[in-house]
């Protein structure tokens, strides 16, 4: 006699959003909008904060683990990651001292897959900022390279650069402006061309959909904006990828959350 064992299937909520400060944003409804949500696991990106300056609360919200990686300037960049389940391995940076003194990835193992959190740098303040970041691309891309495994990898975060003319709303204007630059561009087209695809586009073709609007301009209101926030996954695991969205209508940063659904 037989005994088959049904194995339920895992379904995980991924949301990613970078909130420019996280105590910022904490006093804009930042937890009534994660207890209304309920993602199994949140990647934040651009926190300025360090555990030891944040409350009990921020540093570890009931029903989640917490992860962190600031940045060594205080209120600077910096990741983390709230998860409902603990991760069997958290990696803090790429391996690179230089690329990781601003706190930029946070690299959490599961069961079923490997999340990356991501931070990349932006380009606009000047030719030296504009090398660092293709620097940090670039070691990335050799990093997945070198990482690769037989689960899939998720890459998720605030990438400061629209891929495609799609993606903002005034290419042409922007043409020569760092995160639309050809060669930033242009590392996006080798991600995609290495085996992996951008989650949202896999769900929608459509233009106007944007992650990011200047503050200053009011643009948010007008809907000029960029789309720079990815989930990317690896194409040969596009299966298991039941949904992908963003969340423009939350507000408390700049950019708004983005998700997928994963099944296993």
């Amino acid at each position: 006699m037989r005994l088959f064992i049904l194995v339920k299937p895992m379904r995980y909520r991924l949301l990613s959003w970078n909130v420019n400060g996280i105590r910022a944003v904490e006093k804009k409804g930042f937890f009534q909008w994660l207890y209304r949500e309920k993602p199994d696991i949140l990647a934040l990106q651009e926190i300025k904060a360090r555990p030891e300056q944040l409350g009990p609360q921020l540093k570890s919200p009931k029903g989640y683990f917490s992860y962190w990686n600031s940045a060594e300037k205080k209120g600077y960049s910096g990741v983390a990651v709230y998860s409902r389940k603990k991760a069997k391995k958290v990696v803090y940076g790429l391996g690179n001292k230089q690329l990781d003194s601003e706190g930029r990835t946070l690299i959490l193992e599961y069961p079923e897959f490997t999340l990356f959190n991501i931070y990349f740098p932006n380009g606009k303040m000047g030719p030296d900022r504009l090398r660092f970041k293709m620097d940090f691309y670039e070691w990335f891309y050799e990093y997945l390279q070198d990482k690769k495994t037989k689960k899939p990898r998720v890459v998720c975060g605030d990438f400061n650069t629209a891929h495609k003319e799609i993606d903002l709303s005034r290419p042409k204007e922007n043409s020569m402006v760092s995160g639309f630059l050809p060669e930033e561009r242009f590392w996006l087209d080798r991600l995609v061309d290495n085996g992996f695809c951008d989650t949202f586009r896999e769900f929608d073709k459509s233009d106007g959909n944007y992650t990011w609007w200047d503050y200053k301009s009011r643009a948010r209101e007008r809907n000029v904006g960029w789309r720079i926030d990815y989930f990317f996954i690896e194409k040969r695991y596009v299966g298991n990828l039941k949904d992908a969205y963003i969340l423009k209508d939350v507000p408390g940063s700049d950019h708004c959350p983005i998700g997928i659904t994963l099944k296993f």
